[in-house]
């Protein structure tokens, strides 16, 4: 941090584009809003939906509040992604036994076919993101991301 933010703070000020959580998140809304820019073009998919989409991919059968969990969205954008992919037929419910309102969510055979057309593209998305860091830093990123990430949840 320049030494101009470190005095600032001192003075209680704060210099925003120096703050952990906002460069955090506008690296996340660049990141998120370049590889959407494709999903949606492609795939007529907004980030919402493929994130239930990958997390059902990973773990079927999954409920709305579980993926909601998961994937640290809101309920509202859960609910209105489940909604658009049922409607799209990329994604089936069923009814979870003993609980009348919960319903386990799985990928159609058409969501697979979306899933498996995505996953390379993503992962190729984020080796290109990544290019620039040796292996030793990328490993450093993963571990410190794993702590503010416990961090965060202690907050």
């Amino acid at each position: 941090m320049p030494s101009e933010a470190l005095k600032a703070r001192r003075e209680g000020l704060l210099f925003l584009e120096h703050f952990l959580p906002y460069r955090l998140s506008v690296l996340s809304n660049t990141v998120s809003g370049r590889i959407a820019k494709s999903y949606e073009e492609r795939f007529q998919l907004t980030i919402a939906e493929w994130r239930v989409m990958a997390v059902l991919g990973r773990f079927p059968g999954l409920t709305a509040a579980e993926v909601t969990e998961r994937t640290a969205m809101d309920k509202v954008q859960v609910s209105r992604a489940v909604s658009r992919l049922k409607e799209t037929q990329r994604i089936e419910q069923r009814a979870v036994e003993g609980d009348r309102r919960a319903r386990h969510l799985f990928l159609t055979d058409q969501g697979h076919e979306v899933y498996a057309e995505i996953v390379p593209l993503a992962l190729d998305y984020e080796r290109q993101f990544t290019a620039g860091l040796k292996a030793a830093e990328r490993a450093q990123l993963d571990r410190l991301l794993d702590k503010l990430a416990a961090a965060a949840a202690t907050l």
